[in-house]
């Protein structure tokens, strides 16, 4: 964790000081607009991931009408089923597991940024250039002067702690877990492509969207104020980046293409309309005319020699 230790605490110090130019250097909204940015290096940092995440993420959502294929060949031999669809994930140069990579990530950060706060607060001591003055005033920092950062939902009700303290985590808790489950519920909803929708992966998805927010909300009882204000801004740039890249560019078939083939549509004409040009005219192929058929000939009635003579 050392290596891991310097990197959290030089961002971290780092916005201090700038913070610390217009605010108390021992306030806690210092040191929490310091987490916010610490929260925006990290993130910005992962960029190549998330973009990694996404294809991988496409990638995947495209390759089911296949896999489905596979599992109808296969499915009396599991073996060979996982073998014939890691061989179509590798001809199609994805990884099911890259989707995980940001949040894996970010795990180690999020842990160190906790230990941190957690000696800060305990014994204060600091770590990487974190020097043991800044870690006290780090560790004793209050939001608004009432809640300190440092203080966890779980030790206060338990405790008889502040109400506001309790307030805050429940707020923080049920942000942090609702945008978890708005990000995913948004990729499900928007940027999969209706045969996409069922399968193993379809079904890994709506694991993940129900799974994911019951364990950040079970665990974040037990995280300090600080923490949660970290992961809770980091959802929001999770779900502000993933809203941006679907809108922008959407994976064929889905709904988010066709919105922003409409939304390109009506840029379009309204490009024509400053302009003053005439809406584009759809040529139709020309039906050709066919001159109506004329009645069949009826042949005559075979008649006798007498009704001849008499006609």
């Amino acid at each position: 964790m050392t290596p891991l230790y310097y990197i959290v605490s030089v961002v971290l110090v780092g916005f201090h000081s700038l913070f610390s130019q217009v605010l108390p250097a021992d306030g806690g909204a210092a040191w929490v607009l310091s987490i916010i940015g610490l929260t925006l290096v990290i993130r910005a940092a992962l960029i190549p991931l998330f973009v990694k995440q996404i294809k991988s993420s496409r990638n995947m959502q495209m390759l089911q009408p296949k896999v489905r294929e596979l599992q109808k060949k296969y499915g009396h031999d599991r073996e060979r089923l996982a073998q014939e669809t890691m061989n179509l994930y590798k001809d199609a140069g994805t990884n099911p597991f890259a989707s995980c990579l940001p949040i894996l990530v970010q795990m180690p950060i999020f842990l160190s940024l906790f230990r941190m706060l957690d000696q800060a607060s305990r014994n204060g001591e600091g770590r990487g250039v974190l020097s043991d003055e800044l870690a006290r005033q780090f560790g004793n920092a209050e939001l608004a002067g009432v809640v300190p950062i440092s203080e966890t939902f779980w030790a206060n009700a338990t405790g008889g702690g502040s109400w506001a303290v309790i307030v805050v985590a429940i707020v923080l808790v049920l942000a942090m877990t609702g945008t978890t489950f708005l990000t995913q519920r948004q990729l499900m909803a928007k940027n999969m492509p209706a045969d996409a929708l069922t399968g193993p992966y379809a079904q890994q998805q709506k694991m993940l969207l129900y799974v994911l927010p019951v364990v950040f909300g079970i665990s974040g009882v037990a995280f300090p104020i600080g923490v949660l204000i970290y992961w809770t801004v980091s959802n929001l740039w999770t779900m502000g980046q993933q809203f941006y890249v679907i809108r922008n560019n959407p994976a064929p078939g889905t709904p988010a293409e066709k919105a922003k083939q409409e939304r390109d549509e009506a840029k379009a004409a309204r490009k024509r309309a400053r302009r003053g040009e005439p809406e584009p005219v759809v040529e139709v192929a020309p039906v050709e005319e066919t001159s109506p058929k004329p009645p069949a000939r009826q042949q005559p009635k075979r008649q006798t020699r007498s009704q001849r003579k008499k006609r």
